[in-house]
């Protein structure tokens, strides 16, 4: 079978086609600690809960950029990746 750009971009070594995952750690990690941040909104703990959210999302798009299991995948933690750091610029 003939490896095409779109067989590279949505399927996975397997031969699957591959657009949503069940979540890694990071994500959730993110997710848990962007919901607890959102129930603890000042002091301490909200500071650590936003490290960990923001070091675990960072952590996913990295990993997806990277490990991911196609080119979608890999497109979708870049996207990811360029849009934390945006974010995080503009609140500078």
């Amino acid at each position: 079978m003939e490896n095409t750009l779109i067989d590279k971009t949505f399927r996975d070594s397997d031969g699957k086609i591959v657009l949503a995952q069940m979540p890694n750690l990071p994500l959730i990690v993110w997710i848990v600690t962007s919901i607890l941040a959102l129930i603890f909104t000042s002091g301490k703990i909200n500071t650590v809960l936003d490290v960990l959210a923001n070091g675990s999302l960072f952590t996913w798009a990295w990993l997806e950029l990277f490990q991911g299991v196609n080119y979608f995948r890999r497109a979708l933690g870049l996207a990811v990746l360029i849009g934390f750091i945006v974010s995080k610029i503009q609140w500078a």
